[in-house]
């Protein structure tokens, strides 16, 4: 078992390579340092620079990014960095022919030290659509000052918009300077769960919280925010994300709607979209990246990512890690006789058992083919054998059938703690490695300590790794 580093790395690509393949948008890897590592093919598609002129680029953020939006780009990054919490934002990227587009990026940490991971969709169409909704809008509030006559030459105009903004999947809602409705659309109505012959012009704000409060999972954050928005007169306010109590996840933004005179505030335009399908999307395309297709069990790119994360826990706060590194013993004859649909029958029916004694703390991950590790937080010694004698006993109880033949598979452990068998995630794969190979030379069917101090090179000896070579578990 080696798993280095440049095969998590290399592995990391693969699996972002077909995620890639199948979505819209860009995806993209930094390092710490935010020097780019990989990046999606759909990005010439977007920008007409290639994947490997962005690798190239000294600066990709000077590359890409439009000049004005790069100081800012550059802050939030950094605070990604800093304090590890995901950020969203918008922002224009510059393309090869001088023109720009506008993304939604979501930047977030893929682990500790271990740099960056972004998520960009074009919403060039939706930013055309909101500017020029809040364009319409803006001139219909002006033509309500105008004179009578104008009022009932816009009349038909009004119609035609009112049964357009009818029509969109966006919610609007029209405030005046006392905070009553001017107007709202249908969309509007069903996304806050009203019924559709609902009238709200003339009512107060106070109604419209009223129902907010019911249907908000934070209501109290979100009344904070439209005081804000409101209190601050910003001509447009940033995307404010809504969290409801159903599950739904729905996007608001707002914009000073000014007279006649384009100087006095009339009111204020928000628009509400739901994002909630968009957002389960994106987040089941992640958990592809990070899941094993088979057995639903975390991959080998998780292990090292919680790995790293954990061990770098542990060390700040002078804990300990524990590593189960595990294999099945006799599940190649099983393959070899009864073909590969057997073999994943056996991988699938000991990923659950075992699932069952591993606990909420603790997690549980394969690494490919029958190789598998249970990272343990904070346990000794005694408990780390504890759970691996438990495995051992629970995977040599299960029996499989396949062409009327019983066969069964047992399991050989190795444990090895941190920082007692390793100072840093590499060593510490390998102490487990090593116990893992000794449970197998002494009879397999059970668990080894690692014996190694901390600081110790880890060695595989030479009669093991062939053995492992031949799978002849």
């Amino acid at each position: 078992m080696k798993w280095g580093r440049k095969a998590a790395d290399n592995g990391e690509a693969d699996l972002l390579a077909e995620v890639a393949a199948g979505v819209h948008g860009i995806e993209a890897v930094f390092d710490s340092g935010l020097r780019l590592r990989w990046i999606s093919p759909s990005i010439e598609r977007m920008t007409g620079f290639s994947p490997q002129a962005c690798l190239a680029a000294q600066d990709v953020f000077d590359l890409l990014v439009f000049e004005s939006d790069r100081d800012f780009c550059r802050r939030m990054v950094g605070q990604v960095l800093a304090d590890g919490l995901p950020q969203d934002f918008e922002l224009r990227l510059a393309t090869h022919d001088g023109r720009t587009v506008w993304v939604a990026a979501h930047w977030r940490r893929r682990a500790a030290g271990a740099g960056l991971r972004l998520s960009a969709e074009d919403i060039g169409a939706r930013k055309q659509t909101e500017y020029t909704l809040l364009e319409t809008v803006a001139e219909l509030r002006r033509a309500q000052a105008l004179r009578e006559h104008y009022l009932l030459r816009s009349n038909d105009e009004r119609q035609r918009l009112a049964a357009l903004l009818n029509l969109i999947r966006l919610g609007i809602l029209f405030m005046d300077q006392d905070r009553r409705v001017l107007y709202h659309n249908r969309a509007m109505l069903e996304i806050w769960g009203y019924p559709p012959e609902t009238q709200l012009v003339g009512s107060r704000e106070a109604v419209l919280k009223e129902r907010a409060a019911m249907v908000v999972a934070e209501p109290e954050a979100y009344f904070a925010h439209i005081d804000e928005a409101v209190r601050e007169r910003s001509v447009a306010s940033e995307e404010y994300e809504i969290r409801f109590v159903d599950g739904r996840i729905v996007t608001d933004r707002s914009a000073v709607v000014r007279g006649g005179d384009d100087v006095r505030s009339i009111g204020r335009v928000w628009i509400y979209e739901d994002v909630t399908s968009e957002r389960r999307t994106s987040e089941r395309l992640v958990e592809l990246a990070e899941r094993d297709e088979l057995t639903g069990l975390y991959n080998r790119r998780r292990f090292h990512e919680e790995l790293e994360r954990w061990l770098a826990d542990a060390a700040r706060r002078g804990t300990e890690v524990g590593l189960l590194s595990f294999d099945l013993d006799g599940f190649k004859p099983v393959n070899d006789s009864f073909g590969h649909q057997a073999g994943d029958e056996v991988l699938v029916g000991m990923a659950r058992a075992v699932g069952r004694i591993v606990r909420r703390n603790e997690m549980f991950f394969r690494i490919g083919g029958d190789e598998f590790a249970v990272l343990v937080p904070g346990s000794s010694a005694e408990g780390l054998l504890e759970l691996a004698h438990r495995l051992v006993e629970t995977v040599s109880t299960l029996t499989f059938r396949f062409g009327g033949t019983t066969v069964g598979v047992t399991a050989s452990v190795g444990i090895a703690r941190f920082p007692e068998n390793a100072a840093d995630a590499e060593t510490l794969v390998a102490a487990a490695d090593a116990a893992l190979y000794l449970s197998k030379s002494e009879g397999r069917n059970r668990a080894t300590v690692s014996a190694r101090p901390s600081g110790e090179s880890a060695r595989m000896p030479a009669s093991s790794s062939d053995e492992r070579d031949s799978r002849e578990d």
